[in-house]
């Protein structure tokens, strides 16, 4: 896509786009860091939103759902709570979920249907709900940075920092911000897994085509990303447009539908990344292009296999250009595919050509294994095609994090 007019500016917040506010408090779900917050869009927002393909999903994930089926997809305030995922808790989970949406109904003089939520956390225990209404009566939403860092921590888990990304656009003149924040750390796969992310744009455009770029942004970008190989129960990524930039509705097949559907992707893709390089334990981001292929899926694919495989993560956390893993994860996929015309590269050396062995500089390639950034480019020589996916090392340290992660 064309690149013009977009600008990347990392002191972009979730409060950026007009019309919204955000906070994020410590009401005692957890020991110390915050972990309740509140994104509040007064005027209301037309939203779209993916979720969590596990088939065991949390009771607020079924809550969300509804009330965006009940309100048409339409938004005005985003309850995240982390520390507990209120998920796997049965009828008495689901009741606190509806709870928690009714009590931030009445505080900001919503109806409910208009009010979505989410957590994170330990799954398996009940919510402590006194103290999350309790919670919910002390949030005060603000349209100030601090009030978006805010939010940005309250949402994490074994998160080592917060994740944000923004971009701004040109729209007939006059300037749209399209920003997002996120959290995911563990149990990250592709099609979702435990992961949050929240957009917010002050972008006119109805909810229906939003959920198409919405979808369409999470295929090439989240969807992208993998750090075990394990999915999760609770997690979702959400837009909300608030319109209140007083722009014409951004229409389908326009020259602004593009420019705003690569600038959700633009912030998908640095959240995304953000996600699999502060992977538990990771040391390095791994980023794996595959070229070649007659279909961008298949080529995605591909990408996320070799970045998913535990023993390609493992040998790029010892520095080792292990290339025989990278084609055992090639050979792996589901899909037929032209094995005799496989070219691999790990950095700059390329170490398969043609399917053969080429000789390469090993102490280069493991001196380029150390990076915090990896490189492996793959292209089957097969089509035009190309796709991307995202990972990180294997470490001690994830061991050690998920051994004792609920006690």
């Amino acid at each position: 896509m064309n690149m013009l007019n977009v600008q990347v500016t990392p002191v972009l917040t979730v409060t950026t786009p007009k019309g919204f506010k955000a906070t994020g408090i410590h009401v005692g779900l957890r020991r110390k860091r915050k972990d309740l917050a509140l994104l509040l869009c007064e005027g209301g927002a037309a939203a779209a939103a993916v979720y969590t393909t596990n088939q065991i999903q949390a009771a607020p994930i079924t809550v969300t759902k509804e009330a965006m089926a009940a309100s048409g997809g339409k938004v005005h305030a985003v309850l995240v709570n982390s520390g507990n995922a209120n998920a796997c808790t049965g009828e008495l989970g689901l009741t606190h979920a509806y709870a928690s949406q009714q009590a931030v109904a009445e505080q900001f003089q919503l109806a409910p249907e208009h009010v979505v939520i989410a957590s994170t956390g330990i799954i398996g225990q009940p919510l402590p709900i006194d103290t999350l209404l309790q919670g919910i009566e002390q949030l005060k939403p603000d349209t100030k940075e601090t009030e978006a860092e805010d939010f940005a921590t309250a949402i994490l888990t074994t998160d080592t920092g917060t994740k944000t990304a923004g971009r701004q656009i040109l729209l007939n003149g006059d300037v749209v911000s399209v920003c997002g924040v996120a959290k995911g750390s563990g149990m990250i796969h592709p099609n979702m897994a435990t992961m949050l992310g929240f957009l917010t744009t002050d972008a006119s455009i109805d909810s229906v085509f939003l959920q198409e770029v919405l979808k369409t942004a999470v295929n090439r970008t989240f969807n992208c990303i993998t750090v075990d190989g394990d999915s999760s129960t609770n997690d979702m990524v959400m837009i909300l447009a608030s319109g209140a930039a007083q722009t014409q509705s951004i229409e389908r097949d326009s020259t602004e539908a593009e420019q705003f559907q690569q600038a959700v992707e633009g912030v998908c893709q640095d959240l995304a990344k953000q996600i699999a390089r502060d992977g538990e334990g990771a040391t390095k981001l791994i980023e794996v292009k595959v070229n070649g292929t007659n279909e961008e899926l298949l080529a995605r694919k591909i990408a996320k296999q070799i970045v998913g495989s535990s023993l390609v993560k493992t040998a790029i956390f010892g520095e080792d250009a292990n290339w025989g893993r990278i084609v055992a994860a090639i050979g792996s996929i589901d899909e037929p595919i032209d094995v005799s015309q496989i070219d691999i590269r790990i950095g700059s050396q390329t170490v398969l050509r043609q399917s053969m062995p080429v000789w390469f500089d090993e102490t280069v390639a493991s001196a380029e294994l150390a990076a915090d950034v990896v490189q492996i480019e793959v292209d089957l020589n097969q089509g035009t095609k190309s796709g991307h996916a995202f990972g990180c090392d294997l470490t001690y340290d994830y061991i050690k994090i998920n051994a004792s992660y609920r006690t």
